[in-house]
């Protein structure tokens, strides 16, 4: 029985070594084929990760591109919008201005004339001043004509007369006063221009 004993165990000891040498061959085996594989997924995740960085990176600076041409548009729009807001008030100031000169017109005919009614001339005058009140807060003044040089600019020659007393294109008289709105010709003045 002890050779029987021993027998089984030296099968057993060599299965048993052969099982640890099997298993220490597998495991290396299995521990080679998971170790390439794992730095495989390892490099590929980090490649795909780059990847997905990368795309985020390119769509972050096309949304801010976007981003920006949209605040660049937007104020350019509030700048043209305020820009013709503006040019719409002036027109229409300007619009308003040019209907109230035939006003100014007949008020100033009435003040050369001679009234026998002290009271009504006194309201007539108040009238004029009032109306150049407005004319002066809303930006609009008169040109001056009168012993000026001929401006083609700002003075319609309705005519012109020889005086010697009076230098080259000197307006001579006014018939009509002109006005301006800033810089801008509501009527020219019409004029006779010596020389």
């Amino acid at each position: 029985m002890m050779n029987l004993n021993k027998k089984s165990k030296r099968e057993i000891a060599p299965e048993s070594e052969l099982t640890e040498t099997e298993s220490s061959d597998t495991a290396a085996d299995e521990c080679d084929c998971q170790h390439p594989d794992e730095d495989t997924s390892d490099v590929s995740e980090t490649e795909t990760e780059a990847d997905i960085c990368a795309a985020l990176q390119e769509e972050l600076v096309s949304e801010r591109d976007k981003y920006l041409r949209l605040a660049a548009e937007y104020d350019n729009f509030r700048k043209r919008s305020a820009k013709e807001l503006q040019a719409v008030y002036g027109d229409a100031r300007a619009d308003t201005v040019t209907r109230l000169l035939p006003v100014y017109d007949n008020l100033e005919r009435a003040l050369k004339m001679t009234c026998a009614d002290e009271a009504f001339y006194k309201g007539v005058e108040m009238t004029m001043t009032g109306l150049m009140e407005i004319f002066e807060n809303l930006g609009v003044t008169p040109i001056q004509a009168l012993g000026e040089t001929f401006d083609p600019n700002r003075h319609d020659a309705l005519m012109a007369i020889e005086n010697p007393e009076l230098g080259e294109k000197i307006v001579a008289e006014e018939f009509q006063k002109g006005f301006l709105l800033g810089d801008r010709v509501l009527r020219f003045s019409t004029v006779v221009v010596a020389n």
